[in-house]
């Protein structure tokens, strides 16, 4: 179950771990490369998320038994390694997807409210 589920809106940890499940059910496997697309994503909407919270989420979903990592030799570089993320758990995962969309949905629901209710 989402950390922060029945708050008032849906926490950050939780909305960018929807993020990082998204981006390796893509086959985007890299944690930087993870940064890089949300940031430009959403930079016209004023966030930019930091690295350490990127990761942060990154390691959750490791705990939760979500994702594993694992490091490999980067192409072209001898001795360099860099870390790539993969499903420990695609069923965890769409649980995780499923019990976030209930509380981005509850979400919007609230924001519309305010909308309508004040403007």
């Amino acid at each position: 179950m989402p950390r922060g589920e029945g708050k008032f809106l849906i926490k950050q940890r939780a909305f960018l771990k929807l993020y990082m499940i998204r981006f390796v059910e893509e086959h985007k496997m890299y944690g930087m490369q993870a940064m890089d697309e949300l940031k430009a994503s959403f930079k016209a909407f004023g966030y930019e998320p930091n690295h350490s919270e990127i990761y942060r989420s990154l390691h959750e979903l490791i705990d939760d038994g979500i994702l594993k990592r694992h490091k490999k030799v980067q192409e072209g570089a001898k001795y360099k390694e860099i870390v790539i993320y993969q499903f420990a758990d695609y069923e965890k995962a769409k649980l995780y997807k499923k019990q976030v969309k209930t509380d981005l949905d509850r979400s919007m629901s609230l924001l519309r409210k305010a909308l309508e209710d004040v403007y």
